[in-house]
């Protein structure tokens, strides 16, 4: 009897959902929202620096780009270099030479260079640019710098992206199936909360159905329910790629974390409102991994001790990197840890609501 009897919560708590018409809106209308600002988001890295020079350098501007990170471009004028550095869009920054500029550093005069930057450029940027000037002066006077260089050697940790960035379409995957993990996580804990509320848990215990019966419903329809709307975002955002069996694994996780909270929050909750506020203090911080990922670098170990920490990082290593199975191992080892843990807390607390009532 007990599988009818989860069978016959699974489609009430379907049938619950789908008469809301505004989980249900808030479903469909996130979904296509998601994915059309996914279409918009670049999905290409430009590596290259776009800079502008006017005036009287004394040498090729192909002699300047040696290593080949600077797009340059000569203009006219400095008044056409600072238009274009002013629009932004074919150069962010540019290095005005005053006329006469070789035969002035040549007799030793003092010259000034202007250095036109955006206001979006970085402060790092700036300064070399102004240390680029030094050294084109004195590459000029046909003089060697005024320091000795010292002798040096780069020690990158971890993977060296450099020629190989990461788009920020890519790395916004893993917040974007989040944010639908975390509609879905609401959707139940308000469904949970009505139930305990309207004291329809009663009326259903006095039947052959018992308290495990009904947790484990709810466990299943939220686990699926979540399941089925981040395999929909992530398919859309092109997520599964050569690994689908593995992203769908991490979705499948996610889903049963979110549902543990989902609990927690639908035990403690008495109204929408009060449902809403549990969740959006489970949630929000729950966020912050998947858009740490949205940044160059590695995550802080405070962001990496977060329970949603490995989901999105085997999202952004997978659909990114093109990470498999043994990459990704210790991410899902503290993944199922982490649904343990929410799934047994949520369970005890959802429980101990229904005997109380």
């Amino acid at each position: 009897m007990k599988p009818r009897i989860i069978w016959a919560f699974l489609k009430k708590d379907a049938r619950a959902f789908f008469r809301d018409r505004f989980f249900v809106v808030v479903t469909f209308v996130g979904l296509a929202f998601y994915i059309g600002i996914f279409q918009v988001i670049p999905d290409t890295v430009d590596e290259v620096v776009d800079l502008g020079v006017s005036g009287d350098l004394g040498m090729d501007l192909e002699s300047l780009d040696e290593d080949g990170g600077l797009g340059l471009t000569r203009y006219d004028s400095e008044e056409a270099l600072i238009a274009a550095v002013d629009e932004g869009e074919e150069v962010m920054a540019g290095l005005a030479f005053p006329d006469g500029f070789v035969a002035s550093v040549a007799s030793g005069e003092e010259v000034t260079v202007k250095v036109v930057t955006g206001v979006g450029l970085p402060s790092e940027l700036r300064g070399a640019l102004t240390s680029a000037v030094r050294e084109i002066a004195f590459a000029v006077a046909g003089e060697e710098l005024p320091v000795t260089q010292l002798a040096e050697e780069d020690i990158v940790l971890g993977v060296d992206r450099a020629g190989d960035q990461v788009s920020m379409q890519e790395r916004m995957r893993p917040l974007f199936a989040f944010l639908v993990l975390m509609v879905e996580a609401i959707a139940l804990g308000a469904l949970v909360a009505d139930e305990l509320q309207q004291r329809t848990v009663q009326a259903v215990l006095v039947t052959p159905a018992r308290i495990r019966d009904f947790l484990t419903s709810k466990v299943v329809f939220g686990t699926a329910l979540a399941f089925g709307e981040s395999a929909i975002i992530l398919f859309a955002l092109r997520a599964f790629g050569d690994e689908p069996l593995l992203i769908a694994l991490a979705a499948l996780l996610g889903a049963v974390l979110v549902t543990g909270f989902a609990l927690i929050a639908g035990s403690l909750g008495r109204d929408f409102i009060s449902v809403l506020f549990w969740s959006m203090l489970f949630m929000i911080p729950l966020i912050i991994p998947a858009g740490a990922l949205m940044f160059p670098g590695q995550a802080a170990g405070w962001i990496q001790a977060m329970p949603s920490y490995p989901l999105a990082d085997v999202i952004f290593q997978v659909t990114s990197f093109g990470a498999g199975w043994g990459d990704v191992v210790g991410s899902f080892v503290a993944l199922a840890g982490w649904c343990v843990l929410a799934l047994a807390v949520g369970w005890w607390a959802l429980r101990r609501r229904v005997v109380t009532l």
